[in-house]
């Protein structure tokens, strides 16, 4: 199966009432990893790509918590989706092997970034030929 077919939004718990919002995410229960990392994007103008990167193994939940911005997800093997991230109870889960862009922030967008693993520079895959040749060679 293609990672690809693996991507999914997710709807999150919330909670609320005249005071606010609560929104919950809990690591292997609402999201289908333990959370090892976590990060945040912000002060990225409309025109900034992120991203631009596939990761050998680790697996993402992004979450727009401010504003919005849009995820392009590709597989490699010519398939793609953009995702809009807009309100701050949903996310997009992106597996392993699976080519992202975020872009297209709006001012006050912060985008958080769940991750399934600690930092390895050496999982990263910055090349989108390279990522091909590596998806290629894996459905051989």
């Amino acid at each position: 199966m293609h990672n690809m077919k693996r991507v999914q939004m997710l709807d999150f718990p919330q909670h609320g009432d005249a005071r606010g919002h609560l929104v919950i995410v809990e690591g292997a229960k609402d999201i289908p990893f333990e959370i090892k990392r976590a990060f945040y994007i912000y002060g990225s103008d409309a025109d900034v790509v992120r991203g631009q990167h596939a990761n050998r193994l680790s697996e993402f939940v992004l979450i727009n918590v401010a504003g919005k911005s849009k995820v392009k997800v590709k597989d490699g093997a010519g398939n793609e989706a953009i995702y809009c991230l807009n309100r701050p109870h949903t996310g997009v889960y992106l597996p392993n092997m699976v080519w992202k862009e975020m872009y297209d922030f709006s001012p006050d967008s912060v985008l958080l970034v769940l991750a399934s693993t600690h930092y390895d520079p050496d999982e990263y895959i910055r090349d989108y030929r390279d990522f091909e040749t590596e998806v290629q060679a894996f459905a051989e």
